[in-house]
């Protein structure tokens, strides 16, 4: 059994990658070069863990009041009522208890968005003769660079010099897409060897669809932490 730690010099290694070289773990995963870093999957398995200590930020972890932003809002606030009455607790015991739930759901569930969000892969890049375990290794590479740059060091530097009240969805989705972007264009052009016009197009669709992917998975993970209640 693999046992990663801060202090192992391989994690640090491998995240550093992520950030400096994206696409870099998932290229050399696939391709059988496995010594110098660890995998995508145990990367993501830490940073995940380490997330869920203190998730401010609500990336995967959608506590009730980010749930109710949703385009599904009111049709959730049906549900809410039918299950707060069942349960016999107001709405702010349901909240409390809601959040205590879905906190420990979103452990376990996290690898939904994970597989979601590979799925245009497969056919954005059909011609690159990938496989499906190739396409998903890259998006956990993704994951685990969003994990730690738009959750965890976002979390701490919201933390450290109370920024909050300034953090609302709308300056999230400006955050997670411009850094997403980043990432993906320079990522596709090292995983996939994507270039030109078709690397800006492709990376374009694929943004898109992270939004999606992350809205979907949000809302699974809401029905599911309903039902669990």
């Amino acid at each position: 059994m693999l046992t990663i730690t801060f202090a192992d010099s391989k994690f640090i290694r491998t995240l550093w990658q992520v950030l400096r070289r994206p696409g870099t773990v998932a290229r050399d995963f696939a391709a059988g070069k496995r010594v110098r870093n660890i995998s995508p999957m145990s990367l993501f398995f830490v940073l995940n863990l380490i997330y869920f200590f203190f998730p401010l930020i609500q990336l995967f972890n959608a506590s009730l009041n980010t749930q109710l932003m949703s385009p599904f809002s009111e049709f959730y606030k049906t549900l809410i009522a039918t299950k707060a009455v069942s349960l016999g607790v107001d709405v702010n015991a349901f909240a409390m208890l809601y959040n205590l739930k879905t906190a420990t759901l979103a452990k376990l569930m996290v690898m939904v968005f994970v597989v979601i969000s590979s799925l245009p892969l497969n056919f954005l890049y059909w011609k690159k003769n990938k496989f499906f375990m190739d396409h998903v290794g890259y998006a956990v590479e993704l994951a685990s660079f969003n994990l730690f740059l738009n959750a965890i060091l976002l979390t701490i530097i919201v933390r450290l010099f109370g920024l909050g009240a300034y953090l609302d969805e709308t300056i999230l989705t400006i955050i997670f897409i411009s850094t997403n972007l980043s990432f993906v264009l320079r990522s596709s052009y090292t995983f996939y060897r994507e270039r030109s016009w078709r690397l800006v197009l492709k990376s374009v669709i694929l943004i898109l669809f992270l939004k999606v992917a992350l809205e979907i998975y949000r809302s699974v993970l809401f029905f599911i932490t309903i039902l669990m209640m």
